[in-house]
């Protein structure tokens, strides 16, 4: 029996051997093997029938053989491979869409089985990689992992844990477990290169980190692969340098790149490359790198962003082969978001890096880098011309600086360029307008003599002239003369080079004005009559122009009857309808003829000059300059005193200059005219004028206001006289030495008019200024006051001596007890002010109101019914009552007489010495005698 079985055994075993097994070399099929591939379909192909064969055989084999771990696991492992592969076949056969987990369960069993019945088989790590493969393929990719996970946990030495750990991280990777796809990833790369998935292990790493947002440690697996791609790829190499790779490898490079970008932005971006490169050196694609990142922020437009990033590279090495294209590239960035000067400071600083005389040029070579000189054109033109314009708009002198640096440059670097000689124009120009004289002519020559003819050659050359004048004008004089003669030389060059050039007439021209800015006027005069003179005549603006600076000339000589002939000859060659150039013309002219006029003043010869004066308003009697001549005209009049004809003048100036800044003068003049020549009605009227300008200060105004009323008097105007010291008193109360005299004048007027009423108005608007006064108070409006209010008393006076006693006695007596009351009352008023000739005179009027009271009282009317001896009573006794009033009177008249021995000895008293005289004839009748003692006391 044993030797039976013996024999059947060996019999299987002889047909196991003999039929086919699953390779379990490299081309074993594997998890990776199926990730990502097209499996291929062959319609009708049948399954092997030696599978089928194999498949019996081995399970012919595990029925026989049960006493044999070791064959019996090998014998189970090789079955459920078979099963795995035939189900496989079997479903790509039948139809690839349903590749699910039908048909796996026999193999999946026959695994678990295996790995149940023998747990220490010494093949159970490949065991339990086929089951995961099963379940894999099957779908079940949760099992596939847990089986995966048991693998690596009890067979960790597994030759086959680097495809293991690679499974793993890729499962685990779709699950978004990114800590644990990290750390199977970095198993593999840790396993080195000697693994087939570490390519794919760095790149995955990079991404399970990345995911993390552990995004500086994502750089070196990144690195690292592009570090393989890219060894022996040369990244400066003209064309598509990743053009070479296999399109598998440059899609892995170019989604590398991508990544690092996102990083790199989501980090410090352009400064953590250069900290990173810093590190670990600077690859041969670090370009990349940085270009990459600025365009992805140039998507995201972050424009500032992306310049500085393609910048950053540059700063690094600026002599790299693509530094100039980088720096070009964030040109364009700044271009694309706006940043206008950011573009212009780019600009400046590619031409700083590559200009020609930089470091670049030494370490690579011209010919290879056309693009770049290029570009240096390109923004050397665009420099010179913002700086240009900018210097043009602001007139700021850095600006011009810096036009002119750009333009010397372009000029360095490309001096047989085809528009070089344009440029060499642009920077005499920009030379020119910054004042920079000098140099401008130099390069206004060398545009104009040192390139072959082009279209600024004569422009050039009439410019330089130009600037030859210009800087003249700055020079100090003692070098004038020198650089003029160059001046000279290059006006003749000019004329020599291009002697049937329109502009050599202007030449000439452009040299008589420039004599005429240098106040030569003699050469200048010189000049343009040769242009004048010029055969065939010049065009008609040259010889208005030549004719403009021959006049202005003659008249900066002082030469003005000759500017004026001149001028008469530049009319014709100006446009009629030139209105503005005519009428300056005509006020050239008329300014001659006023020179003229003054130069004959300054003679002395004042006739000559009132005619050439008078002569500017005929010739152009719209001339600006007339208003001035003709005041002179009248000035000088004055000064002949010819006031008759000064008047004229100026009554027409008035006319024909009401609103004249010389209004005030002219009424001065006139006011002076009118005077000399006797009419002081006209004169005071003037005066008024000055009185009411509005400039006048109030000291001048007062005193024209006293002018015009003395004129007035002095023509016997009254009522305009009165009209003004009316003005006067009310307008000009202080100072009170002259209003008292104005309303003592007003008085006099009011007399000379017959006016009673109106002078007692002046009598008593005379009393209250007085009273008013107070400091101002003076004898002289004292006195006047006093006179006034003496005056005004006489009224009283009369009214008291015409009223009679009449009877009934006691009515009319009363009435005329308050007349003399009233009289008496006026006069002691007038004698209060203390003026001597008013108090003699106040006295004596009163002495004579007690005399009068005391003569009416005896001259009243007697009762009718009296008889003779009641008569003589009553006449007693007015007797009685009147003596007391004469004795009143001889009191007063007493007091004035007495005033003689202070030397008063007036009317009044003398008319006191006559009433005593009458009153009291015992003491003083002999009239003689008395006033021979007064005399003597006098």
């Amino acid at each position: 029996m044993n030797r039976l079985m013996s024999c059947s055994m060996m019999t299987v075993l002889a047909m196991l051997l003999a039929s086919p097994l699953p390779a379990l070399a490299d081309d074993e099929p594997t998890i990776r093997s199926l990730g990502n591939r097209a499996y291929p379909v062959r319609p009708g192909r049948l399954i092997n029938d030696s599978n089928n064969k194999a498949r019996d055989n081995y399970r012919a084999f595990l029925d026989l053989v049960s006493d044999d771990p070791e064959l019996r696991a090998e014998a189970m492992r090789r079955l459920a491979d078979l099963e795995l592969e035939s189900v496989e076949a079997e479903q790509l056969t039948s139809n690839i869409d349903e590749l699910g987990g039908q048909g796996y369960e026999s193999a999946v069993s026959l695994f678990k089985s295996l790995l149940e019945a023998y747990p220490d088989y010494r093949r159970n790590d490949t065991v339990l990689y086929q089951l995961a493969r099963a379940y894999e393929v099957a779908g079940e990719t949760d099992a596939a992992l847990d089986t995966l996970n048991e693998l690596v946990g009890r067979y960790p030495e597994t030759a086959r844990r680097d495809e293991v750990e690679f499974r793993r991280g890729e499962m685990l990777f779709l699950r978004k477990r990114y800590i644990e796809a990290e750390e199977a990833y970095l198993f593999v790369v840790n396993y080195g290169e000697a693994s087939r998935f570490y390519e794919q292990s760095l790149y995955k790493l990079g991404w399970s980190q990345f995911k993390l947002a552990t995004h500086e440690e994502s750089l070196g697996p990144f690195f690292s692969l592009l570090d393989r791609k890219l060894g022996n790829v040369d990244m400066l190499a003209s064309g598509e340098a990743l053009g070479d790779l296999k399109r598998a490898d440059r899609e892995l490079v170019e989604d590398t790149f991508r990544v690092l970008s996102i990083s790199f932005s989501y980090m410090d971006g352009a400064e953590s490359i250069s900290e990173y490169f810093a590190g670990r050196g600077y690859p041969g694609y670090s370009h990349v790198v940085y270009r990459n990142l600025g365009e992805l922020y140039l998507e995201k437009e972050r424009y500032v962003d992306a310049a500085e990033t393609y910048e950053a590279f540059v700063a690094h090495d600026a002599e790299h082969p693509q530094a100039p294209l980088l720096q070009v590239a964030a040109i364009e960035a700044y271009k694309q978001g706006g940043f206008a000067m950011l573009v212009l400071e780019a600009k400046q600083n590619f031409v700083e890096r590559y200009g020609m005389d930089q470091p670049f040029w030494l370490r690579n070579d011209p010919a290879d880098n056309e693009a770049v000189a290029a570009h240096l054109r390109s923004n050397l033109t665009d420099l010179a011309q913002y700086s240009h314009a900018e210097a043009q708009r602001d007139g700021k002198q850095a600006d011009y600086q810096a036009a002119a640096r750009w333009y010397r440059k372009f000029l360095e670097y490309f001096p047989d360029e085809p528009d070089s000689a344009n440029t060499n124009f642009l920077l005499a120009e920009i030379l020119f307008e910054s004042q920079d004289y000098a140099a401008a002519t130099d390069e206004y020559e060398r545009t104009a003599y040192f390139y072959p003819t082009h279209e600024h050659s004569a422009e050039a050359a009439y410019a330089a002239i130009l600037a030859y004048r210009e800087h003249e004008l700055t020079m100090p004089t003692e070098q004038r003369e020198a650089w003029h003669q160059r001046y000279l030389d290059s006006g003749l060059r000019f004329a020599d080079s291009y002697p049937q050039h329109p502009e050599s007439g202007a030449v000439l021209t452009t040299i008589a004005e420039d004599l005429f800015a240098q106040r030569q006027f003699d050469l200048a005069t010189t000049v343009g009559r040769a242009v004048v003179s010029k055969q065939p005549p010049v065009d008609d603006a040259l010889a208005r122009t030549a004719w403009t600076v021959i006049a202005h000339s003659q008249f900066d000589l002082g030469q003005y009857a000759a500017a004026e002939s001149s001028y008469y000859s530049l009319r014709p060659y100006t446009p009629v309808d030139d209105l503005v150039a005519q009428q300056e013309i005509k006020d050239r002219i008329a300014s001659s003829i006023y020179k003229q006029g003054e130069a004959a003043r300054a003679e002395g010869d004042l006739e000559t000059a009132v005619a050439l004066f008078r002569r500017v308003g005929e010739a152009v009697p719209d001339s600006d300059i007339r208003k001035t001549a003709e005041y002179d005209a009248a000035a000088a009049l004055i000064n002949l005193q010819a006031w008759d004809r000064a008047s004229s003048v100026l009554e027409e100036y008035r006319r024909d200059y009401p609103d004249s800044e010389f209004a005030d003068d002219v009424t001065q003049k006139l006011a002076v005219s009118y005077l000399e020549s006797g009419r002081a009605t006209a004169a005071a009227a003037e005066f008024e004028r000055i009185a009411e300008a509005a400039n006048s200060t109030e000291d001048v105004r007062r005193e024209a206001w006293w002018q015009a009323a003395d004129l007035y008097k002095q023509s016997g105007e009254l009522l305009d006289e009165e009209r003004v010291l009316e003005l006067v008193v009310i307008r000009y109360p202080s100072p009170l030495s002259e209003s008292i005299e104005a309303r003592y004048r007003l008085l006099q007027i009011a007399e000379q008019n017959n006016s009673s009423a109106l002078r007692t108005q002046r009598l008593r608007e005379l009393i209250k200024a007085d009273a008013d006064a107070g400091a101002e108070r003076s004898d002289r409006s004292r006195l006047l006051a006093a006179r006034a209010t003496l005056e005004l008393a006489e009224p009283a006076r009369q009214r008291f001596a015409d009223a009679r006693i009449t009877q009934p006695l006691a009515d009319s007596l009363e009435r005329k007890k308050n007349l003399m009351e009233e009289a008496v009352r006026a006069y002691g008023n007038a004698a209060d002010y203390g003026v001597a000739e008013v108090t003699t005179a106040a006295t004596y009027r009163l002495g004579e109101v007690y005399q009068q009271f005391g003569r009416d009282l005896m001259e009243s009317e007697r009762p009718a019914d009296l008889d003779e001896l009641a008569l003589e009573q009553y006449d007693l006794l007015l007797e009685e009552q009147a003596f007391p009033f004469e004795e009143q009177a001889i009191e007063l008249y007493e007091t004035n007489a007495a005033r003689s021995v202070d030397g008063v000895y007036d009317e009044w008293v003398q008319k006191s010495f006559a009433a005593l005289a009458k009153l009291m004839p015992g003491r003083y009748a002999k009239l003689e005698r008395s006033e021979d003692v007064v005399t003597a006391l006098y």
